[in-house]
């Protein structure tokens, strides 16, 4: 029997993790996307709810934008010591604009793999991590260490409010021993990623207004469309390469150390020709050198167009100029950049280029965080999941993606590590996102192994 085999026969022989599954099935059923305002306080609740059921103390406050839970379970020993579990509740949408084999807020099961909006990012870590901490009272009947588990609904829109609830319990969550991030995959190698920060981001829109009404196209000659100006706008932040050709943009940006990058040219399994095969690209890569890859992806700024709306896009043709313009826009952030400071240098640069009927609007902003690793609770993390998992592990001092790690660790103070039960194919914010059933059984493992390892 292989071992995705044996974790799925002992997925299905565990009574706590499948109820904890179930649960699951109703969080994805839930809907709570922050950016359409859908169900937040209802999902929130329902955590409330759940936990106390488990024999947790759980406070939910809704003083600020999104309601905020903390869930603790309370070891009986005097001394012990204190992990916290961060996750949110809150998920992107699931629109027409992406194509699903299934109704994406339906948990489905096929082929060993679950489907649906939030089962990787993040609801499905909130049950398995919640599955170990039962699975561990019901035999052991106490912990030997502390554990909180603080939740919140707004991670997908840049944590708002979540820096005011961090200094509200920080009294209940400085001195911690640990923090274990939101979630993190298992790479193509088949060994378990721990990741020690991510990226910071700031997204913006770009607009421009060039008359009072769409022209006719017969003066395209003559008269400057919004679209057109737009796109010259845009074709002067970026090179055909990738170079951010912003003055100033970069200038503040820490370079990784030398342990950094060591850590990332050992342990990253990235690489241009996975993420080719993986996304199915058709343009050529910007970086198809490893090296000069991984050191972009991981450690380097990068500014991104996420969407274009100009002009006529029914059906037929309409000759027209169009008059309005946007762009929504991101800049990938290292540390050593701000969210403003940024985007002060980009209003600079497009005033300074003759763009000065493009408007530009702040849409969210959040710092960037990056960690060696080298923390004595992250090093007895690791050390257990060596012992667990057969192929390794992997140890990188920062993700590609985003989320609030500065926030938590500059209110805390607490040494940050994220892994979890995603896969390289899991389509977080994507179509059909999935995680494989033996994943989520191993991370219910290896997060009991975690809690026993204080005993």
């Amino acid at each position: 029997m292989s071992r995705e085999e044996a974790l799925l026969e002992r997925f299905k022989a565990d009574a706590i993790s499948q109820r904890y599954f179930e649960v699951l099935g109703e969080l994805i059923a839930k809907k709570s996307i922050f950016a359409q305002k859908i169900g937040l306080s209802e999902v929130a609740h329902y955590l409330k709810e759940v936990f106390e059921a488990a024999g947790a103390d759980v406070v939910l406050d809704e003083s600020y934008a999104v309601p905020f839970v903390l869930a603790r379970f309370a070891s009986s020993r005097p001394n012990a010591k204190t992990i916290i579990f961060y996750n949110h509740y809150d998920t992107v949408p699931a629109d027409d604009d992406q194509p699903w084999t299934s109704d994406p807020f339906t948990l489905a099961v096929r082929d060993g793999f679950a489907y649906g909006r939030g089962v990787d990012d993040d609801k499905g870590h909130i049950t398995a991590r919640l599955s170990a901490v039962v699975r561990y009272l019901d035999q052991h009947g106490d912990l030997p260490v502390n554990i909180i588990f603080i939740m919140e609904g707004a991670e997908e829109s840049a944590s708002v409010d979540l820096d005011k609830y961090l200094a509200k319990y920080r009294e209940i969550l400085a001195g911690a021993d640990l923090l274990v991030w939101e979630q993190g995959i298992r790479n193509d190698q088949g060994q378990l990623e721990f990741s020690g920060g991510n990226k910071g981001i700031v997204t913006f829109n770009l607009s421009v207004d060039s008359a009072a009404v769409d022209i006719h196209s017969s003066f395209g000659g003559v008269i400057e469309s919004a679209s057109w100006y737009l796109v010259q706008a845009l074709t002067s932040l970026r090179s055909p390469w990738g170079e951010i050709l912003v003055d100033g943009l970069a200038d503040s940006a820490l370079e990784p150390t030398e342990r950094e990058l060591a850590l990332v040219e050992t342990y990253a399994q990235r690489s241009p020709e996975g993420v080719t095969a993986v996304y199915g690209l058709t343009l050529p890569l910007l970086k198809a050198d490893r090296r000069a890859f991984l050191k972009q992806l991981f450690f380097e700024p990068s500014i991104n167009i996420q969407g274009l709306e100009t002009g006529y896009q029914g059906q037929g043709v309409k000759t027209i100029l169009p008059s309005k313009a946007s762009a929504k826009m991101e800049v990938r952030l290292v540390p050593g950049l701000t969210p403003d400071g940024v985007l002060d240098t980009i209003k600079q640069h497009l005033s300074r280029s003759g763009f000065h009927q493009v408007v530009v609007e702040k849409t969210l902003g959040e710092m960037s965080y990056r960690s060696d690793m080298s923390a004595p609770a992250i090093q007895q993390l690791i050390d257990v999941a060596r012992a667990y998992e057969p192929d390794g592990v992997a140890v990188l001092p920062t993700s590609p993606g985003t989320g609030p790690m500065h926030t938590v660790f500059e209110a805390l103070g607490v040494p940050i590590a994220g892994f979890g039960l995603g896969h390289e194919k899991s389509r977080d914010h994507g179509g059909d996102e999935n995680i494989r059933l033996s994943d989520y059984y191993s991370h219910i493992e290896l997060i009991e192994r975690v809690i026993a390892s204080y005993e």
